[in-house]
């Protein structure tokens, strides 16, 4: 059993929130379902659970209905005595095989006598043929691979490590040499193994990393048949982005360049393609920001970016048969920067930052920007060992226009600190935490002055 960290957050939303409805939303394959279920089996005396992919037909109890009790009158027709209400929860799984019941939702959420949470893969690429989204009815939270953190307790750490970690974290103490070590270890097996749930599964039953470059290359075709079936005029753009991804993460670089696409090509043709695999989930795009100035939204440069893979053992699967080995004896053949890299970009998304890069052509190239706390903080990715040269990061440093404060460089070496550059081990990237507004900004203002 996989503990996956979204689990409190939809606890702490069905016991704060009784007047909405709850939507996972991912990448296929990601969990989603698992969890829900998880939840709903052991939070609710019954538990219903509606499928519009296993089950289409069910997409009829959403026609021609004009209130919730329609919609409820049908679906007792199918479930029955299942739903009593105050101690069901009604599971609608794929609504993207039904987008008219997100429109719809607010209704059942009004009616007040079920808990409803929804699934869906590939919504960011359809929600613009949905009428009208319930705001103030339906909740979002996106799920994604298993993170670091989550893929080492399902391999036997304890959870105590990681508070060790972030401690040390906070406190810039170097982690014992021991188990910095392990650790290293086993961020190098997630390299390989990734977060796909069924990937990490399969490896933890049988160990054997060639079922899981099985269940890897499985996932793959799966996505390429959903670019197939979900968007049929740019199908040929979408899998030709697709295949190009590990190249150009490959590449000095790693900027997509679209000429290698095709030679006359157009950010305006492709445009639609990468935006596709963005919203679907199946790519992470990090753009170039060309100031390190918060809003780091304001410099984005939207014709430079870089495409990195969802998820990083789905990148080595990509990389062709042979290269886990390669990886794990670290083999100065593959470009573990690329890999590194990737992971980062999977690390950052799944904590909340939306991750640019900055490059400039007499400052050089710095690998993330990320804002916290209302400050601009550069990200170095270092796979070798050679971490300490990193002349882009000090240049942005130096630069007293930008006020930095601090910026690190995430390698294969302990916790250090010189000066504002904090040196951490790599697999500690988690421990950058977006810190979230949990308290009400009430503004108290008299304009009276104004009256006439």
């Amino acid at each position: 059993m996989l503990k996956r960290k979204i689990y409190k957050q939809i606890e702490d939303f069905y016991k704060n929130q009784n007047n909405k409805a709850l939507m996972i939303t991912g990448a296929r394959q990601v969990g989603k379902s698992y969890i829900i279920e998880k939840y709903a089996k052991e939070n609710y005396s019954s538990y219903i659970r509606v499928d519009f992919i296993e089950n289409p037909e069910y997409k009829e109890l959403f026609d021609n209905t004009s209130s919730a009790a329609d919609i409820l009158l049908k679906l007792s027709a199918v479930f029955g005595d299942k739903m009593i209400p105050g101690k069901t929860i009604i599971f609608f799984d794929e609504v993207q095989e039904c987008k008219e019941l997100i429109t719809q939702i607010k209704y059942l959420v009004s009616e007040g006598s079920y808990s409803y949470i929804l699934s869906g893969s590939l919504l960011g690429t359809v929600m613009n043929d949905i009428r009208s989204i319930p705001v103030g009815y339906l909740k979002i939270l996106t799920m994604y691979p298993l993170d670091f953190e989550e893929f080492a307790i399902a391999n036997g750490v304890g959870e105590n490590i990681f508070e060790m970690l972030r401690n040390s974290f906070d406190k810039l103490t170097p982690i014992d040499e021991f188990i910095h070590k392990q650790l290293m270890s086993l961020f190098e097996l997630y390299l390989i193994v990734g977060g796909m749930p069924a990937a990490v599964a399969n490896f933890i039953v049988t160990k054997n990393l060639k079922l899981v470059l099985d269940t890897q290359k499985m996932i793959i075709e799966l996505y390429k048949r959903d670019i197939s079936k979900y968007d049929k005029e740019n199908k040929l753009y979408l899998n030709n982005i697709f295949d190009l991804i590990p190249s150009e993460l490959n590449a000095k670089n790693k900027r997509f360049i679209l000429k290698r696409l095709n030679e006359n090509a157009k950010l305006s043709i492709y445009l639609n393609s990468f935006l596709w695999l963005k919203n679907a989930g199946v790519a992470i795009s990090v753009f170039n920001a060309n100031e390190a100035r918060v809003p780091l939204v304001l410099s984005k440069s939207s014709n430079l970016f870089k495409l990195f893979l969802n998820d990083v053992g789905l990148l080595a699967a990509l990389y062709g048969e042979g290269i886990q080995l390669k990886l794990l004896n670290g083999e100065l053949s593959i470009n573990h920067g690329a890999i590194y890299e990737n992971f980062a970009a999977m690390e950052l998304t799944a904590h909340g930052f939306i991750p640019y890069y900055y490059n400039n052509k007499k400052k050089g190239e710095v690998d993330f920007l990320i804002e916290m706390e209302g400050k601009v903080v550069p990200i170095e990715i270092k796979s070798g060992k050679d971490y300490y040269r990193h002349s882009s990061i000090d240049k942005l440093l130096e630069n007293q226009d930008y006020g930095i404060e601090k910026a690190f460089v995430f390698c294969n070496g302990n916790i250090e600190k010189e000066g504002k550059l904090i040196y951490c081990p790599i697999y500690m990237l988690g421990c950058i935490i977006k810190k979230e507004i949990s308290e009400d900004i009430i503004l108290e203002a008299d304009f009276s002055v104004l009256k006439v």
